[in-house]
């Protein structure tokens, strides 16, 4: 007997425990076949600096996250042997490999593997140089003037390389993507092939015949320079020339309140799309605010909640026996659900006017208590204004920090933006000590009471908050293709954050065609006629 069995009849509900059985299996039905079709989906992780979860109110604070690695973590019964591997447990011990290496380790591991390949491009010109002096120096010729111009030329060309390389490789991380840079890959791989060859033809036609052309040598050197700076010119072209002009317009949605912003952007694999992307979220969207989201689904479930149906006339059974009265049961609680669904339709047909007298209520409540906290700012301004000016006649000794200014007058203001922060539902993104902090730095420049505001009463984007109040540690980027497969039209994935999630939608821009059309001078023109009788 469940708790609806205390009222003196009977929920709708509890009266189709039957039917209700037969709705789980169904529902595990289609929850099985889901698990199968979710198989295909690949997800990988884009990691970001680190920052701790965002600190709001207990009513924030106390909401269940769901866990981001829900997709791996469930077990689902298919029919394969127990010696097959699917495509998810090749993704599942791919991604196990990765995060059991460890992302610093992997980062530091492809910066030693670069560092090496960096020492090898530059020690080679100076040991094809340096060796023949080494091995056989008395049967070299003398090298003249010819050749001494070529040492200037290996020298110049190879400090050129030197800061080209520092300028395009050796920059700081952007971020750690989860596969490898396919393009950057592609030319380590080439840079080590050319070296090795360039090193096998020396050992062949130079060091084994002892060659005594030192000129040569050195021209062979210089070869090998020019060589390497145009292939950093290819590395610019691939890395940074060839994304520049825009192929594609991205749609990014977030999944909890539906904010949207439009991007274009070049010839760029997924994950490098996806990195571009997180970058200019943190920029244009605004903060994700849950405590928004929050007051929206309790609207949501006072109005929808409190609807029950009782058979008055009846008592209520503690379940649906087999028999003849099963049938009269099964009227009734048909019976009963359509007056649920009547009751529930014409209680949402009013709800409407509730909805809009409270939204207008909110407003109303909200440009009264920003009144207040415009009024108090001016208020403490004026009162700094008047401490400066007092301040101006002391010694110089007793002059006043911006800090000391600042926890001065905050208690005056501190009320009232309080107030306002919670009406508006912004009282987890700022700390009083971060409050503190802006206004020390708006006494520092002297800055308006209105520049003051700008940060409380208009919700910036994300980088505008301290790094504390990042939501995310990581971003997990899901995709059916390959992370590492360019853009193509109707290419979409999702960016996972803990609380929320970016749905990315790729549109390729059309091909635009301009046609010219040739219009006469004369074609326009008119001549006007006046006649003397008339009043012109």
């Amino acid at each position: 007997m469940d708790t609806e069995s205390n009222y003196s009849g009977y929920s709708y509900y509890s009266g189709r425990s039957r039917g209700s059985h037969r709705h789980g299996e169904r529902s595990r039905d289609r929850h099985k076949s889901r698990s199968k079709d979710s198989r295909s989906e690949k997800s990988v992780t884009i990691n970001t600096p680190p920052a701790e979860p965002l600190l709001g109110d207990s009513a924030v604070r106390d909401e269940p996250v769901q866990d981001d690695n829900w997709g791996e973590t469930t077990t689902a019964v298919t029919g394969t042997s127990e010696h097959s591997l699917s495509q998810e447990d090749i993704v599942r011990i791919t991604k196990d490999l990765e995060d059991s290496v460890g992302l610093n380790c992997r980062r530091y591991f492809t910066l030693t593997l670069a560092v090496i390949l960096g020492l090898l491009v530059f020690l080679t010109p100076l040991a094809f140089l340096v060796l023949p002096h080494l091995l056989w120096p008395e049967k070299l010729q003398t090298c003249g003037t010819a050749c001494e111009g070529l040492f200037i030329s290996v020298a110049f060309k190879l400090l050129i390389l030197l800061l080209a390389i520092w300028a395009l490789f050796f920059r700081p991380p952007r971020a750690s993507l989860p596969r490898v840079f396919v393009f950057r890959a592609l030319l380590a791989v080439l840079v080590l092939l050319f070296v090795i060859s360039y090193w096998l033809f020396y050992g062949v036609r130079i060091l084994d015949s002892q060659d005594e052309n030192y000129q040569g040598i050195v021209q062979y050197a210089v070869s090998l320079v020019d060589a390497l700076l145009f292939i950093h010119y290819l590395a610019i072209v691939l890395l940074e020339l060839r994304q520049l002009q825009p192929c594609f317009s991205v749609c990014i949605t977030r999944s909890t309140d539906g904010e949207t912003r439009h991007y274009n952007l070049g010839q760029l694999s997924i994950q490098r799309a996806a990195l571009a992307i997180v970058e200019n979220y943190y920029r244009d969207f605004p903060i994700h605010n849950p405590a928004l989201l929050s007051a929206s689904k309790s609207r949501a479930a006072k109005h929808l909640a409190g609807l029950k149906v009782y058979n008055v006339d009846g008592e209520c059974p503690a379940a649906p026996a087999e028999g003849p009265g099963n049938n009269a049961a099964a009227g009734l609680a048909h019976s009963q659900s359509r007056a649920l669904i009547a009751a529930a339709a014409r209680r949402r047909d009013s709800s409407h006017n509730e909805l809009y007298y409270e939204e207008a209520e909110h407003d109303r409540r909200v440009r009264k208590r920003r009144a207040r906290l415009v009024v108090a700012v001016e208020e403490a301004f004026t009162h700094i204004k008047r401490m400066q000016e007092e301040e101006q006649k002391k010694a110089p000794g007793d002059v006043m920090d911006p800090r000391e200014a600042a926890q001065a007058i905050f208690p005056s203001m501190a009320r009232a933006l309080q107030k306002y922060l919670r009406t508006t539902r912004q009282q987890h993104c700022h700390s009083m000590e971060s409050i503190q902090q802006h206004l020390a730095f708006c006494i520092t420049n002297n800055m308006t009471p209105k520049a003051f505001l700008e940060s409380y009463l208009t919700p910036g984007p994300t980088m505008q908050y301290s790094r504390d109040h990042w939501l995310a540690r990581q971003w997990t980027l899901i995709s059916e293709a390959s992370v590492t497969s360019g853009l193509k039209d109707g290419t979409v994935f999702l960016l996972k954050c803990v609380d929320f999630s970016l749905v990315v939608t790729t549109k390729k821009i059309p091909y635009i065609q301009m046609s010219e059309e040739y219009i006469d001078p004369k074609s326009h023109k008119f001549v006007l006629r006046l006649q003397s009788e008339t009043s012109v």
